[in-house]
C-alpha cells in the first residue's frame, strides 16, 4: 500500500513539475523575457501579456478553434503589437451584458456560426460607427458617475471601454498600428531626419524647402505622436549617462527624440528587425534579434533583465496553480480516508498538503522578493497569505489530532482562497506600484500580517465548525468524542484569532494616525476589523458563561466566517472611506452566495439532535438549555484556560 500511494505521490508531482514543451520555431520565451516599463514598474513582456489577456479576456491563453490549438499570451501578444490585423480577428473581449452586446450590434450566440455570444474580435466592435459613437457617448455619461452609484450596464460600459482603450495601448507598443515593413520604416525615418528637420525649419522661416521631405516628415512625426499619445507601454531605455536608468521611454518618444537633435537608441532598431521578421515569417531572424538586444542591454540593464527573468520564471512556474491542484487532490484523499477509515489515505493527504504548503510558501517568497515588500500589499496577496496561514494551522491539527480533519480543513481553505486570488488577478497585474500612504514595509509586515492571520485563524475555526455539522448531520460518523475534541479545536483557535485581530487593529489605529492624523474614524474597513475581535470575544465569553455548548460554539464560529467575509471583502466594495477598492460585480455575488451558505449551515446547526444522522452517537444534553456554571464547573473553565495558554 505504501508503494502504491509513493508511486501516485510521485506521478502528480513528476505531472505538476514537467516543463511545457515549446513548439513554436519563434523565440517567444526569450521575446517574453526582455523588460518593459508598465503601471509604474518593471516587468517582462510576459507579464504584460498575462495581465493584459486577463483583463481583455479573463483567460491567460486563447483557444484557436480553427488551429486546435492553444495561443499562449506571450504569442497573443507579440501578435497585437507586430501584426495588429491578424489580431483584430481574435476574438479576445469578452462581454457579458447583453444590452451592451445589442447596443454595439454584435452577433448572438449561435454555436454553428462560431459564436458563443460572449467573446468578440476587434474587427466585429469596430466597423459599426453608429453603434460605436452610442457607445462613446454613454462612456462619457458614465465615466462622470461614482464608480459605487453604477448599475451592471454601466460598470459592463466602462470594463469594455478599459479594455478596447489598453488593447489600443498594446498595438501601439512597438509600431504604428498601419506599418507594414517597420525595420524599414525606421531606417528610412533615420535616413530622413536631417533633410526633414531642414525641410521643417525652412518652412517656418518662410524660405524654399523640399517638399517631398517635407511630407514624408511630418507624416512619421504626426503617426509617432498618436503612438505616444496613447500611453503604451515603455520599452526603449534612457541612453544618456545622466538619466536615471528607471525612467524608460515609449517608443513614440524615443521616435520623436530623434528628430529633435538626440541621437536614436539602438532599441529602436532592433526592435524594427524583431518586428519585420516577424511579420516576414523569419524565425531565425527573430530568434537572432531578440538575443543581440537582450545581450546589448547587460551592460547597463542587467538589474531590469534580471528581474525580468525572475517573473518570468515565476509567471511559468505557477506556484499557486500547482498548489490548489494539490489541495484538491489531498482533500479528496482526507475525506475518502473517513469513509474507509484508511490510515494510508489519511497519511497521502497529510504530505500532499505539506508539498502543497511548499509549493504554496515558494511563490509567496518568490513574490515577495519580486515586489521587495512584505507578503500581503492588496487583496489579491491578502487571499494567498490568508490560505498560507489556514493550510498551516490546519496541518499543525492534523499532526495533533491525526483524524483527517485538519487536512480536510487546510486543503479547503487553501483551494478556496487561491481560487478566489485567481479571480482578484483578472483585474490586472498584482503587483502595481502603491499609493504613497501605504508605502511602507514595517506596518505592511506588521499591522497587515498580523490582521491577516486573524483572519486566516478565524476562518480555520469556521471551517472546522462546518466539518463538524457536515460529519454530525449527513453521517453517522460524529461521536461524542469526536463532537469534544472539535468542541476544543475551534475553542484553541478562536483563542488565537482574537489576539490576532485585536493586536492586528490596535496596530492598524496607530498606522492610521501616522498616516491620516487620527487613530480611529470609524471607517467602514476599521469597523470590519472591530466587529471580527468583537464577535470572538463573544464567542469566548458565551463558551466561558456556560451560554453555549459544542453545537452553539460551532454556529457561532460558523457566522464568523461571515462576519470575517465582510470585513476582508465586503468593506471594500461600499464604495465609501479610506479602504474602498472599488465595487466588482462577480465578487460581490460570490460574497453573497458564500453568505447565504453560512446561514443554511447554522440552520442546520439549529435542527434538533434527533434530525441529525449521528443522533445515535450524542448525548441528548446539547439539546438541553444551557444553565449558569456554578462552583463545579470551575474545573472546566481551568482546563478550557490551560487549553487557550497553549
Amino acid at each position: 500500500m505504501r508503494k502504491i500511494f509513493s508511486l501516485i505521490l510521485f506521478a502528480i508531482l513528476a505531472l505538476l513539475s514537467a516543463p511545457v514543451a515549446q513548439a513554436e520555431s519563434l523565440d517567444f520565451k526569450s521575446f517574453g523575457k526582455l523588460p518593459v516599463s508598465f503601471n509604474g514598474r518593471f516587468q517582462p513582456l510576459d507579464s504584460l501579456a498575462r495581465n493584459s489577456l486577463l483583463q481583455i479576456r479573463e483567460k491567460q491563453s486563447l483557444y484557436l478553434k480553427e488551429e486546435k490549438r492553444t495561443m499562449p499570451a506571450i504569442e497573443w501578444l507579440a501578435e497585437v503589437m507586430m501584426n495588429p490585423e491578424k489580431a483584430d480577428g481574435r476574438k479576445v473581449f469578452r462581454i457579458d451584458h447583453p444590452d451592451v452586446v445589442s447596443m454595439l450590434k454584435l452577433p448572438e450566440k449561435n454555436e454553428a456560426a462560431g459564436e458563443d455570444g460572449k467573446h468578440y474580435s476587434w474587427n466585429q466592435i469596430l466597423p459599426n460607427q453608429d453603434a460605436l459613437s452610442g457607445f462613446d457617448a454613454e462612456q462619457k455619461r458614465i465615466v462622470k458617475i461614482e464608480a459605487s452609484h453604477r448599475n451592471p450596464f454601466e460598470r459592463a460600459i466602462m470594463k469594455l471601454h478599459e479594455r478596447l482603450v489598453l488593447y489600443m495601448r498594446l498595438k501601439s507598443t512597438l509600431q504604428p498600428p498601419d506599418a507594414k515593413d517597420w525595420a524599414a520604416e525606421v531606417a528610412n525615418y533615420k535616413a530622413l531626419i536631417e533633410p526633414g528637420v531642414a525641410a521643417v525649419r525652412a518652412q517656418q522661416a518662410g524660405r524654399q524647402y523640399d517638399e517631398d521631405a517635407f511630407d514624408r516628415f511630418v507624416n512619421y512625426a504626426q503617426r509617432f505622436d498618436v503612438m505616444n499619445r496613447f500611453e503604451a507601454p515603455l520599452v526603449v531605455p534612457p541612453h544618456h549617462p545622466e538619466v536615471p536608468k528607471d525612467e524608460w521611454m515609449r517608443m513614440g518618444e524615443a521616435l520623436l527624440e530623434a528628430a529633435r537633435g538626440e541621437k536614436m537608441h539602438s532599441s529602436v532598431e532592433f526592435y524594427g528587425s524583431i518586428v519585420s521578421a516577424y511579420r516576414k515569417g523569419e524565425p531565425a531572424l527573430f530568434n537572432q534579434k531578440i538575443g543581440e538586444y537582450s545581450a546589448s542591454l547587460k551592460p547597463e540593464f542587467t538589474k531590469q533583465l534580471k528581474k525580468a527573468n525572475a517573473e518570468h520564471f515565476y509567471n511559468s512556474f505557477q506556484a499557486f496553480y500547482r498548489a490548489m491542484v494539490l489541495y484538491v487532490i489531498a482533500f479528496l484523499l482526507a475525506c475518502f480516508s473517513w469513509f474507509n477509515m484508511s490510515k494510508w489515505l489519511r497519511i497521502s493527504a497529510f504530505w500532499l498538503i505539506f508539498t502543497g504548503l511548499i509549493i504554496h510558501t515558494a511563490g509567496l517568497i518568490f513574490r515577495m522578493w519580486l515586489e521587495g515588500r512584505p507578503p500581503v500589499t492588496n487583496l489579491y496577496s491578502s487571499a494567498i497569505f490568508i490560505g498560507w496561514g489556514a493550510v498551516i494551522l490546519g496541518l499543525i491539527l492534523e499532526r495533533f489530532y491525526k483524524d483527517g480533519i485538519g487536512s480536510v480543513v487546510a486543503s479547503m481553505i487553501g483551494f478556496i482562497t487561491l481560487v478566489v486570488a485567481h479571480n482578484l488577478s483578472l483585474g490586472g497585474d498584482t503587483m502595481v506600484m502603491m499609493q504613497a500612504v501605504l508605502d511602507t514595509n514595517f506596518w505592511l509586515a506588521t499591522h497587515v500580517v498580523i490582521i491577516t492571520l486573524g483572519y486566516a485563524s478565524t476562518f480555520v475555526a469556521g471551517f472546522l465548525a462546518i466539518v463538524y455539522l457536515a460529519r454530525g448531520v449527513f453521517t453517522n460518523g460524529l461521536t461524542d468524542a469526536l463532537s469534544k475534541a472539535l468542541s476544543r479545536m475551534v475553542y484553541g483557535i478562536v483563542c488565537f484569532a482574537t489576539l490576532f485581530s485585536f493586536v492586528g487593529t490596535v496596530l492598524g489605529g496607530i498606522w492610521a494616525d501616522q498616516s491620516w492624523g487620527r487613530f480611529w474614524g470609524w471607517d467602514p474597513k476599521e469597523n470590519g476589523a472591530l466587529i471580527i475581535v468583537l464577535w470572538n470575544a463573544l464567542i469566548l465569553h458565551a463558551r466561558w458563561g456556560g451560554m453555549v455548548k459544542e453545537r452553539g460554539i460551532m454556529n457561532m464560529a460558523i457566522f464568523g466566517n461571515i462576519v470575517t467575509a465582510w470585513s476582508w471583502f465586503g468593506t471594500n466594495m461600499l464604495g465609501i472611506g479610506l479602504h474602498s477598492y472599488g465595487f466588482m460585480d462577480s465578487a460581490f455575488k460570490w460574497l453573497m452566495v458564500f453568505m447565504v451558505s453560512q446561514l443554511a449551515l447554522i440552520g442546520l446547526g439549529l435542527l434538533p439532535i434527533k434530525f441529525w444522522g449521528s443522533a445515535k452517537n450524542l448525548s441528548k444534553g446539547d439539546d438541553e438549555p444551557p444553565v449558569k456554571p456554578g462552583k463545579n464547573d470551575k474545573g472546566a473553565k481551568k482546563a478550557d484556560g490551560k487549553l487557550a495558554t497553549a
